[in-house]
């Protein structure tokens, strides 16, 4: 079993997000972005709108859930998504992701500006994500 990567095969495209419209105590978040198309297809490029709101304030339980749009470049297709966060404490957290197609459940741990994620994706392969922010 070996990992197979070249980077003169694999496409750049742009990763963005922009809060449009930030939450209040009432009123969700309007977030759009751009990303790769959903995790697995081989190319493609997606732009989303979601809606966000955290539900602390009103369960007391740290959880947001998220629901929106994407359309993907790869089969050309707009699909309903969602999911959500929930926090653990001490750095930890999990986003469930509904892609429109897949489940991918995630466990991340964050540290400053360091996160690195563990990725259930299909709820069938395993993969880890490293990110810094800046």
């Amino acid at each position: 079993m070996g990992i197979e990567y070249n980077p003169l095969e694999d496409e750049v495209g742009p990763l963005a997000t922009v809060i449009a419209v930030t939450e209040t105590e009432k009123r969700p978040a309007l977030i759009f972005g751009t990303s790769s198309d959903r995790i697995g297809t081989p190319d493609g490029q997606a732009y989303f709108g979601t809606l966000s709101k955290s539900l602390k304030q009103s369960t007391g339980v740290p959880i947001a859930p998220y629901v929106g749009a994407s359309y993907g470049t790869f089969d050309d297709k707009l699909r309903a998504i969602g999911g959500f966060w929930t926090g653990f404490g001490k750095g930890f957290s999990s986003t469930v992701i509904w892609d429109g197609e897949d489940l991918h459940p995630t466990v991340e741990y964050s540290y400053r500006r360091h996160s690195l994620t563990v990725l259930w994706v299909g709820l069938e392969d395993v993969g880890i994500a490293y990110s810094l922010a800046f």
